[in-house]
């Protein structure tokens, strides 16, 4: 493969729902720049993208795969991703790192909830979008009403470039209203035949093209003023005009496919070629630091790592981006991140597990790697002098969450290897050790995702292991104010131990005044705050500590023992044995001995005064509550609605967005367990949610009983 320049290449994200046939025109395309010989078929497992043993496993995409095509002098470098919101890391990854979005849109079931999701994370990234109405072959395609499906969701910016002159069975022949052309196809595809558009035709044709013209010139002035003066564009003006308005997001071409039957690829990628924008005319990206980093190809060498595999028999693969300058074979760079150097022994251009070796790659191409020692995902590898660094890529938050632990207790340190070389390949599965959970969670985007990660465990990495129902990270609080003294007293021959503390618990909350008078039984207490110690818990919450001892009654140097006492005990609140928080303490008297007084007297003698505080503050057990969007079909929204309400949700509102209704609710995680494969089965795969942590807030009295009682069986159990 030749050495292409930044203005030649083009990098496309291939998105779309699943089963729109993404994997199926990625396999076209490749047979169609004779990059393979045969095309082969999901079904068969034995397409270029889908290479992972556990992709044929399950016949269809988990991971997202990048592939190149060269066409028409230029290269055309793809990135296939999964149609699943399971797997939509890969999509996440792949938009960033893109300078435009190809969406296979199922010409049978048009505007479907993936394909709002996905066109929903192309606008928060920002990327340009060209829709490709696929399946046309199907019976049961509608072209006609996809159009208008997209139409209303998205507006007149969406604007046919080609429609088919008939769908289902008989479709084999598209007219494009750019070029004003009619092709048509052989049964078996390829190249299709080039024709007039025949009289039946042209006043549709004709409507079509106008209006494309009119959207072209839009977002020019040069191309605005000849367009009033001329009534009409030449097809390059036309072109240019296209791409100038997917830059600004202001124009959305819908083109014509039918992957399967190999009708429509050559001139998608044809059409791609003309318009699909360049990364030099992109936004640039930000480095950490602030600096605007061009893809100039005469700028310092800078590479940005998106995506690592390990596949067997070569180990490492790692993929990049190259955001500045050019790499080649041989170069030292610089990482970053971790701040090692390596070597570049190989560059490839890759397609799914072909490789093609080249000696150079320009700004903007996206190539690959092996064996490099020290890179990880998200590393950025520089030449010297310069230390780019970029870490633009958000990912969504999980929404499904298991414990994970081996079968075999011996495999435990090795499961966690391989857990943590999982996360590098796949961001949005999140591996968190429990301390206080004593678990191990694992966290994704719903049960599939996991059970995919389970299958690649037991099926390559030969370790048994099972998921359990992951505990829920309760917290403890007060509601009221208590007061309680304790005496650490120990004599046991020689130096003995003596502490006495006297505090007062309350609730804290923010922005409540300094304390100064209170009043337990028949006596009061004045508070003077001697010193205020505020402290930001790491489980959330925080924990206020006042000194207000006066006259001497317990040394200061006692004081950070007496915390210490205290911070024990916030660890292993007494209720359920999970973390307290947002607690006031006021130690305001107490004794010691001159002698026998020592730190851990008063470590204990704190500990144990605020325990018995804080069983008398009126304790409450606090759950985290998400806040969770449901985008749900009109016709199931009842029934996703009382499903909510079972699961202790409260319905916080609800609209209307693109055809389908989104629900919004707080819903506490312990409900959340299953929840993606129960919306899935009420709504037959038709709907997607996504949550978000919102608060801790009170359980609910019935609730608390039953958390109280599960925990005292675990104590006796003990």
């Amino acid at each position: 493969m030749k050495v292409y320049q930044t203005k030649e290449i083009r990098n496309i994200a291939l998105v779309g729902s699943s089963g729109s046939g993404k994997t199926t025109l990625a396999e076209a395309m490749l047979f169609g720049s004779g990059v393979i010989k045969r095309r082969g078929t999901v079904e068969a497992g034995n397409t270029v993208c889908d290479y992972f043993p556990v992709e044929k496993e399950y016949g269809y995409s988990v991971v997202s795969t990048a592939f190149s095509v060269e066409w028409n002098g230029l290269k055309l470098n793809f990135i296939d991703c999964p149609g699943s919101d399971d797997f939509i890391g890969g999509a996440v990854s792949a938009l960033y790192i893109a300078d435009v979005a190809l969406m296979t849109i199922n010409g049978q079931y048009g505007v479907e909830v993936g394909t709002i999701n996905q066109f929903r994370l192309i606008e928060q990234i920002g990327k340009p979008v060209i829709f490709a109405v696929n399946h046309l072959d199907n019976d049961k395609a509608d072209f006609d009403h996809t159009v208008t499906q997209l139409k209303e969701n998205y507006g007149d910016k969406v604007v046919p470039v080609q429609y088919p002159v008939q769908t289902g069975l008989a479709f084999h022949e598209i007219i494009d209203v750019l070029k004003m052309k009619m092709y048509r196809w052989k049964p078996e595809g390829g190249a299709p035949e080039v024709l007039d558009i025949p009289a039946s035709e042209l006043t549709k044709a004709t409507g079509l093209n106008g209006r494309l013209i009119e959207a072209a010139a839009e977002h020019d002035d040069v191309l605005m003023e000849k367009f009033f003066e001329e009534g009409t564009l030449s097809q390059d003006d036309i072109f240019a005009g296209i791409s100038a308005g997917l830059v600004a997001g202001g124009i959305i071409p819908v083109i014509c496919t039918s992957a399967g039957k190999d009708m429509g690829v050559r001139t998608a990628m044809d059409f791609l070629g003309s318009v699909a924008p360049c990364t030099d005319r992109m936004s640039s990206p930000v480095a950490t630091e602030g600096e605007v980093v061009a893809p100039n190809p005469e700028g310092p060498t800078s590479l940005f790592f998106f995506k690592t595999t390990v596949e067997s028999h070569i180990g490492q693969v790692s993929f990049f981006k190259v955001m500045s300058g050019k790499v080649k074979i041989g170069d030292d760079l610089y990482n970053s991140d971790r701040g090692s150097k390596e070597r570049i022994a190989q560059l490839f251009s890759v397609s799914g597990q072909n490789r093609m070796e080249v000696s150079e790659m320009m700004a903007g191409d996206i190539g690959a790697t092996v064996k490099l020692k020290d890179v990880r995902r998200g590393n950025s590898m520089n030449e010297k002098g310069c230390n780019y660094r970029f870490d633009y890529i958000k990912y969504p938050e999980p929404k499904y969450r298991r414990a994970i632990k081996a079968l075999n207790e011996s495999e435990a340190e090795k499961l966690s290897e391989i857990l943590s070389r999982l996360h590098e390949e796949d961001p949005t599965w999140i591996v968190e050790q429990s301390k206080e959970l004593k678990q191990i969670i694992l966290s994704g985007q719903g049960e599939f995702h996991l059970r995919t990660l389970k299958w690649r465990v037991e099926n390559l990495d030969k370790i048994q292991i099972e998921y359990l129902e992951p505990k829920i990270p309760y917290r403890e609080t007060i509601t009221r104010s208590a007061r309680a003294d304790y005496r650490h007293k120990k004599q046991s021959g020689g130096a003995g131990q003596f502490g006495e503390v006297h505090l007062i618990v309350e609730p804290y909350f923010e922005g409540m005044p300094d304390p100064s008078m209170y009043k337990f039984g028949n006596q009061e207490y004045k508070i003077t705050p001697r010193d205020v110690q505020e402290m930001d818990l790491e489980w959330g919450g925080k924990l206020i500590f006042i000194n207000s001892i006066v006259g001497g009654s317990i040394d200061s140097r006692f004081l950070p023992a007496i915390l210490k006492g205290v911070m024990q005990r916030m660890e292993q609140g007494p209720l359920t044995g999970s973390y307290a928080r947002d607690v006031r303490i006021i130690v305001f008297d107490g004794k010691m001995h001159t002698v026998d007084s020592n730190e851990i007297s008063f470590m204990l003698a704190g500990r144990n005064a605020f325990s018995i505080a804080f069983k008398e503050a009126g304790p409450k057990i606090l759950e985290p509550i998400y806040d969770v969007e449901v985008l749900v079909p009109g016709d199931y929204m009842g029934d996703v609605m009382g499903d909510l309400q079972g699961r202790r949700a409260m319905i916080m509102g609800m609209n209307s967005e693109k055809g389908y209704e989104k629900l919004m609710a707080k819903v506490p995680l312990k409900e959340m367990a299953n929840y993606s494969t129960s919306l899935s089965s009420i709504t037959g795969g038709r709907a997607s949610f996504s949550m978000k942590f919102s608060s801790y807030e009170l359980v609910p009295t019935d609730v608390q009983d039953k958390l109280l009682k599960e925990y005292a069986a675990t104590l006796t159990e003990d």
